[in-house]
């Protein structure tokens, strides 16, 4: 069975390594569990992953931090969606000019800062171009809302120290890694150096890590392998259990997604977490198709609906 970051909810004291159900565990200390011909060996669970799966619930992802009502990928944006009901914030590092990580989508910092003001002989504005000092006196506030003016692109570093402790989990996008040579080292040195994010709780999501590229995530899966990670994108079925020898999600887009897709990856011990639905009714519909957890700008609207689905 795998590894169930988007399930890991349960408070359960107790931390004993299964590879079954609670019951299962509880009758026979050494179960065997059946796969699939070419899947990969079951991956330890603990009995608080097991207990959680067991009354599954949809994990709310708050996509670039609460990304409708703040500016993205802002300090701001993280906090605000502790308050929006999120179980994890979402957020994209990419490298500066002097290799330094920085929360931010774009490659340029054109759209979500004043660069364009500030250095108006750099364009195109990449972040890749200019150094942390440089980037640290850009508002990366004011183009959303008068009310954020001030806020500034927040290293990773300031991040995982602002978020220690909220609660939430994370969920971490290495972006554009074929532009930044080592980036999954640089991620898993300043990983290393806030080890409250590694440590296993079974009271609380912690950190996964995922990427468009499939190569880097199979890079930072050989540097950090405790580490669960994801893929972005839609794997060929075929493919499921090559991809599972290194990714502990398959983390697809909405459109197209499908029930017996989902039922695929889960038979390849993987997880399903979607992405980018911020209505009601679409949030309605992927609940439905088992995923295990839902990416939104609005992590409000998925709470809702996924309370109100747990008390029917």
């Amino acid at each position: 069975m795998p590894r169930r970051y988007g399930l890991a909810l349960a408070a359960v004291a107790t931390t004993t390594t299964i590879t079954g159900s609670v019951t299962d565990a509880a009758a026979d200390p050494h179960p065997v569990v059946w796969s699939p011909p070419g899947a990969p060996e079951p991956r330890p669970r603990t009995v608080a992953h097991a207990a959680a799966a067991l009354n599954a619930k949809v994990a709310t992802v708050a996509h670039r931090g609460a990304s409708a009502y703040a500016p993205e990928n802002t300090l701001a944006a993280f906090r605000l969606a502790k308050t929006k009901h999120a179980d994890v914030f979402e957020l994209d590092v990419q490298e500066t000019k002097d290799h330094k990580l920085v929360i931010l989508h774009d490659s340029t910092l054109a759209r979500t800062t004043n660069v364009e003001t500030v250095y108006p002989g750099k364009k195109p504005w990449k972040v890749s171009s200019l150094t942390l000092a440089q980037v640290k006196k850009l508002d990366a506030g004011s183009w959303y809302s008068a009310k954020y003016k001030g806020q500034r692109v927040p290293t990773l570093a300031e991040t995982l120290s602002a978020m220690r402790g909220s609660g939430l989990g994370l969920l971490l996008e290495i972006k554009n890694p074929a532009s930044y040579p080592g980036i999954e080292g640089r991620i898993a040195a300043e990983l290393k150096r806030s080890p409250s994010w590694l440590r296993a709780d079974p009271n609380e999501r912690r950190l996964a890590v995922q990427s468009f590229d499939w190569t880097s995530v199979n890079r930072f899966h050989a540097l950090l392998p405790a580490v669960p990670t994801a893929v972005l994108g839609t794997p060929a079925v075929a493919d499921l259990p090559k991809v599972a020898k290194y990714a502990d999600q398959v983390n697809p887009p909405y459109k197209g997604l499908t029930a017996s897709y989902v039922k695929k990856v889960h038979a390849a011990h993987m997880d399903v977490l979607t992405w980018t639905l911020n209505d009601r009714a679409s949030v309605q519909k992927a609940v439905k198709l088992g995923v295990d957890g839902i990416i939104s700008n609005k992590p409000d609207i998925v709470y809702g609906v996924v309370r109100s689905r747990e008390a029917v």
